[in-house]
């Protein structure tokens, strides 16, 4: 779609007008929702909804702007609320403009560059009343509208496109979940169990110090492997952004690929494993040794768990210790069924951990499409050509 041959058509030889945000809309401050009852009404902040009262401030459709915070967080609200005093409420006068289209639009200003704290981020009324509006066809208000209508016609089915594939993807995890936990569920005596220190090896990470010594761009440097190093929802470690030098690697703990790591303090206990080889640093922990008794698909699907994860947790917050070290892992209790079960029941929990995990495929990925092509069409939609004196404000 090409914005001027699609905006061309839309417009019908109308013109455009940019007006202050301050003709079509007012913006209101919230209060304090402390003395209220509790209801049916959600209570907005900066943050999104922090709880429900018995009470509004406001019941018509409504642009909701962050005053402190989180000042890029923007809601649509066409049903009552009430906001607190860390966001705006907008008055919008729906004579002329559609509320959905004025939420489409401030979508598209980069509020940072309008933030005016010193340190918590912050919009002012005045600021914000500065800015310019697009209105299509000015000189005919019915017309204007209904232009206006058919763009939010266009964006919302983007949107309610995201909010299928995003309900979808929670409902996926919910039953990856629970077949996860069910395959992963085993009767007294139905399987051997021993504690995973007693089928593999489970060592810390090693750091040579000072680590900036050791730090290589030469290619027969060791793979560096850090936190920074893995993305969220993958299973793999495939790269590093750094090396270090053989010397340095001496000093650290070597693994091959197909071993396992695991944060022994931040997000303790997420596991990956390793597609290359490399020197992990002492923040991490190492499980190898395993391929006898394991496959590696079916302990990365166990220790994902919520059950393991939960028994982690427990050690952790006992008071007696403060990170993950070697000593709680070896001691995880593991499940232990023939490899040809194992195998199959991580081909089955793959498949859904690929559908609602996977950077590359699966619905986060659709899901990532669809909100790119949202983006895409909102400011294709709305980028009106500004005159000099529409842009003052964002100069400023």
């Amino acid at each position: 779609m090409s914005r001027v041959s699609f905006m061309d058509k839309l417009l019908d030889g109308s013109r455009y007008d940019y007006v202050p945000l301050a003709q079509v809309a007012k913006i209101k401050h919230g209060k304090d929702w402390k003395g209220l009852k509790a209801g049916d009404i959600p209570v907005y902040g900066s943050g999104g909804v922090m709880g429900y009262v018995n009470n509004y401030s406001y019941d018509k459709p409504s642009v909701l702007i962050p005053r402190k915070g989180s000042i890029t967080n923007i809601f649509y609200v066409d049903t009552p609320f009430w906001n607190v005093d860390t966001i705006y409420y907008t008055e919008i006068n729906i004579s002329r403009i559609v509320p959905k289209y004025l939420y489409h639009f401030i979508k598209t200003i980069d509020l940072m560059a309008l933030d005016t704290g010193s340190g918590r981020p912050s919009l002012t009324q005045t600021i914000l009343n500065q800015i310019q509006v697009p209105i299509p066809c000015p000189e005919n208000p019915k017309k204007s509208l209904e232009i206006q209508a058919e763009i939010v016609r266009i964006l919302d089915a983007f949107t309610e496109l995201t909010a299928e594939l995003t309900a979808e993807l929670t409902a996926r995890k919910k039953q990856y979940n629970y077949y996860r936990d069910t395959l992963l569920s085993f009767e007294e005596g139905e399987v051997e169990w021993k504690t995973l220190g007693e089928v593999a090896n489970i060592q810390r990470g090693g750091s040579p110090r000072p680590i900036a010594k050791y730090i290589t761009e030469d290619e027969n440097g060791v793979p560096w492997i850090k936190i920074g190093d893995t993305s969220p929802g993958s299973k793999y470690v495939t790269s590093t952004a750094q090396k270090i030098t053989q010397e340095g690697a001496k000093k650290s703990r070597i693994l091959n690929a197909g071993d396992f790591i695991m944060s022994n303090s931040m997000s303790f206990g997420r596991p990956y494993i390793l597609g290359i080889s490399g020197a992990i640093h002492d923040g991490w922990a190492s499980i190898s040794g395993f391929s006898a008794r394991l496959n590696s698909d079916y302990l990365y699907h166990y220790l994902s768990s919520d059950n393991v994860q939960n028994y982690w947790a427990g050690k952790i917050n006992s008071g007696s210790v403060s990170n993950l070290n070697a000593d709680i892992i070896k001691t995880l209790p593991v499940p232990i069924p023939d490899l040809p079960s194992q195998e199959k029941i991580a081909n089955i929990l793959d498949k859904f951990d690929t559908l609602t995990t996977s950077i590359t495929e699966g619905l986060p990925r659709e899901i990532a499409l669809r909100q790119k092509q949202y983006e895409y069409y909102r400011d294709l939609l709305l980028s009106f050509p500004k005159p000099e004196a529409a842009k003052s404000v964002l100069n400023a």
